[in-house]
């Protein structure tokens, strides 16, 4: 059981093992980085119940024990007794960890954006931002379905970068947004194949279009380029379908659709060239 009265760097172990990708860690492993509370520690709430500390001291001794949900309800019981504590404030993200150890996505995400609404000059609160990306992170669905999780990981991971860039959780969100923006540049190209199939070539081009300007480093854009060469072509507009296969050739001449891309032109043309001949049977 750990000791009585020791937080203060607790969040911070226990989520920076989060950020660098050690989920797996056992929390316990991070509570040998504790400082102590400050002098009021060990007041007493006025309804005369257990002391502040040794409620607090509970919850960290169920966390270190993977009792998760004891755990968040231990930490939700100090802000409740010390709604304005220091000791709340911590509690409250603690809370938060919890819910998110125990895939509790929704509670993790309604507590971290409760303390971010209360707290949003705490020096912990990027915490509270990267609970939330994360949450939504690991609700992302295979690319058949519905993909609001993904946008809004995208959204918050975003956010950690923007207003945090000099932190671990920044760097962490960058790797992260890599796989997060494939996943939604490979959904884009499934749907615009649905609407190619089915001759629906303007809602195809913006869906590939999408994938080439908002993701440009995934590894879907040269299939989209070629995708519009096919879609263009079909429009009957050769100069757009020129344009795609253009840049297909600038940014991937070695890919395998560049070169089908020439295919399609190479034929293209010389439909054109029969069609522009003077017809022999007529002369």
């Amino acid at each position: 059981m750990t000791r009585p009265y020791q937080y203060f760097g607790v969040v911070f172990a226990l989520i920076s093992a989060i950020a660098l990708g050690s989920c797996s860690s056992r929390p316990g492993a991070a509570l040998s980085a504790i400082g102590s509370l400050p002098p009021n520690s060990d007041m007493k709430p006025a309804d005369g119940s257990r002391p502040i500390a040794k409620l607090y001291d509970k919850g960290l001794s169920d966390l270190a024990d993977g009792e998760y949900k004891n755990a968040a309800a231990r930490f939700e019981e100090v802000e409740r007794q010390y709604p304005y504590s220091g000791w709340a404030t911590r509690a409250m993200l603690m809370a938060a960890y919890c819910h998110y150890q125990r895939n509790d996505y929704a509670a993790t995400i309604d507590t971290a954006q409760r303390f971010i609404s209360l707290h949003r000059g705490h020096k912990d609160v990027v915490y509270a931002y990267y609970l939330i990306a994360l949450s939504y992170y690991e609700q992302i669905s295979d690319i058949h379905r519905e993909q609001s999780m993904a946008r809004k990981a995208l959204s918050v991971f975003q956010e950690v970068i923007r207003r945090f860039p000099r932190t671990p959780y920044a760097r962490q969100a960058k790797a992260k947004l890599l796989s997060v923006r494939d996943h939604l540049a490979a959904k884009d190209v499934e749907v615009g194949r649905y609407y190619l199939k089915r001759k629906a070539y303007v809602a195809a081009i913006n869906r590939f279009k999408t994938v080439v300007s908002d993701y440009p480093a995934t590894l879907h854009v040269p299939e989209a380029l070629y995708r519009l060469v096919e879609a263009y072509t079909a429009l009957g507009v050769p100069s757009q379908a020129e344009e795609a296969a253009s840049v297909l050739g600038q940014r991937y001449p070695a890919s395998s659709w560049y070169r089908d891309a020439r295919a399609i032109l190479r034929s293209v043309g010389k439909n054109s060239a029969k069609q522009k001949s003077p017809d022999r049977q007529g002369s």
